[in-house]
């Protein structure tokens, strides 16, 4: 039984049966979520969330004081994923951190849990998000779901309860309640709204709720996931026997996140790497180029709106990051920090390299996908004709963001802030109350 076997997985995983690899890779995520959620938080929507939540003493709001539990996992959980900067894995098609991250530093503010507990708690609620994805896609997503929110809300709610210690008949209740809120909804993404970002706010909050109604014996389904009715049979019309459970937990799926460097959906990473790899090469200015040609897999293939009408419809529209991206790499300018691409602000450059890009679906990429996200970009000019294919983008575990990498995406992000918060992190698991922790980071943020 899948339930089972997630919540015995919960209860029985223990900071010391982690290799330092997992350690090292949980302080990483966790440095990528503390940059890009406190500059997420001076968004639009991270102000929206930020203008209807109460002062209060328990748990912090990355960048704005503190607020209760819950409203400081939804506000952290929207600023994490405000600038499509966020953390992710390509083979469970979600962003674990901006759900799991919130809900497990919330409880361990709030409960006085130490460095060490604030790790267990985020590999456990990586672990089960990432397993449940892979689980249940490439299905789930086809029927319009978002990994991210519905996984994500269950990774939530593991990360949660072993932060407070449940047991096993809680966290199994606890699962069945957050099972049965999990939601978001792939329109949200691809139509340009803030709903997207309600998606991991709202999967860290309704994680922390069914912990802390599972500690006060509020009952859940103890076979939410496999039940005729549950949420796999409901929301991919999957047989889970054709799944191997065992193979799915064999490993720590941490070390299988990647990192990002541009602010733009994840499907769009490996043209933009293939681009600019060209454009660098041949010292290409963009009025040299006379046509791009793209050719990928169906569903980045697929974001191919050339009229995007809100910043965040930019954020999934290829075309057009990929001409934003080469302004600003030609102008000199740092495509990370280009995160706020207001509509009336894009250059008629811009707009006018974007209707040179022609993009078409590649069949044998397409097959092997999402082993791979691959990607064949094709720059002609006058003078030249030239052709790069990228199968992973920068930051996947197989062609990796260094250590190094991450703090300076942190320090680009926020470099008003004090490097010494690296250090803080990096010491995370010294400490024996995450309230100190926090002290110390909110000191420097």
């Amino acid at each position: 039984m899948i339930t089972a076997k997630l919540t015995e997985y919960i209860d029985s995983l223990k900071y010391d049966l982690l290799p330092n690899n997992v350690v090292n890779k949980a302080k990483q995520c966790f440095i990528d979520f503390l940059g890009v959620s406190l500059r997420g938080s001076m968004t639009e929507s991270g102000e929206a969330i930020k203008s209807i939540i109460n002062t209060n003493n328990e748990s912090t709001v990355i960048g704005d004081g503190k607020s209760s539990i819950l409203e400081a996992g939804l506000a952290n959980g929207v600023f994490a994923h405000s600038l499509d900067l966020d953390d992710g894995h390509r083979k469970a098609q979600l962003h674990p951190g901006a759900c799991v991250i919130p809900a497990a530093l919330s409880l361990c503010e709030a409960r006085n849990k130490t460095g060490k507990e604030l790790i267990e708690s985020i590999v456990v609620g990586y672990q089960v998000a990432i397993v449940l994805g892979i689980l249940v896609n490439p299905e789930h997503r086809s029927r319009g779901f978002h990994s991210t929110g519905t996984c994500g809300t269950l990774g939530a709610a593991a990360a949660a309860c072993k932060s407070i210690d449940l047991d096993k008949i809680k966290i199994s209740n606890a699962l069945g309640l957050a099972g049965t809120q999990a939601a978001g909804l792939l329109i949200s993404d691809h139509s340009g709204s803030m709903g997207k970002h309600l998606h991991t706010g709202r999967a860290a909050q309704s994680g922390i709720l069914s912990s802390l109604l599972a500690e006060n014996g509020f009952t859940g389904s103890k076979t939410i996931l496999e039940g005729d009715e549950g949420f796999i049979s409901s929301m991919t019309g999957i047989n889970t026997r054709d799944r191997n459970m065992e193979l799915l937990m064999d490993k720590f799926r941490i070390l299988e996140v990647y990192f990002k460097i541009y602010p733009f959906c994840r499907h769009l990473h490996s043209s933009i790497d293939a681009l600019l790899f060209i454009a660098n090469q041949e010292k290409l200015a963009p009025n040299e180029i006379e046509e791009i040609r793209v050719n990928t897999y169906k569903i980045a293939a697929e974001h191919d709106n050339y009229h995007p009408m809100s910043s965040e419809a930019l954020k999934q529209s290829l075309p057009i990051s990929m001409a934003v991206a080469l302004y600003n790499n030609y102008k000199g300018s740092d495509n990370l920090l280009e995160f706020n691409h207001h509509l009336d602000n894009l250059d008629n450059e811009i707009i006018d390299l974007s209707q040179k890009i022609k993009i078409e679906i590649d069949e044998e990429y397409d097959e092997k996908y999402p082993q791979t996200r691959s990607s064949r970009v094709l720059i002609k000019t006058k003078k030249i004709m030239k052709e790069k294919i990228v199968h992973l983008p920068l930051g996947e575990p197989e062609n990796p963001l260094t250590k190094s990498d991450i703090y300076r995406k942190f320090l680009k992000l926020n470099p008003e802030v004090d490097d010494n918060v690296l250090k803080i992190v990096e010491n995370m698991d010294s400490y024996n109350n995450i309230n100190n922790f926090m002290d110390d980071l909110n000191s420097f943020l």
